[in-house]
């Protein structure tokens, strides 16, 4: 996956600032930068995921990385990846 995006974003750098677009839809630009904001929070999604991944491997999911108390079942369901209870998340 991260080669392909590394593709993706070179061929963007090199194309050319001509924004041709459907007069009724977004420009090129705009598309491209709704795409990347998407990207980015899928890669932090997925690094997240890999973070819970690990703690659950080491027997610390659950627990939060900042103060060692337990982040609440309700937290955890709504959030698997959470890795601060609230009350850390609130001061974060």
């Amino acid at each position: 996956m991260t080669g392909s995006l590394a593709d993706v974003r070179e061929a963007r750098s090199d194309a050319s600032a001509d924004d041709e677009h459907d007069p009724e839809g977004p420009t090129l630009s705009s598309e491209w930068s709704r795409i990347a904001g998407v990207t980015d929070e899928l890669e932090r999604s997925v690094a997240a995921t890999g973070a819970a991944l690990e703690r659950l491997a080491t027997g610390t999911f659950g627990t939060c990385i900042r103060c060692g108390q337990q982040i609440g079942f309700g937290r955890l369901d709504a959030r698997p990846s959470a890795a601060l209870c609230i009350a850390c998340a609130r001061m974060a």
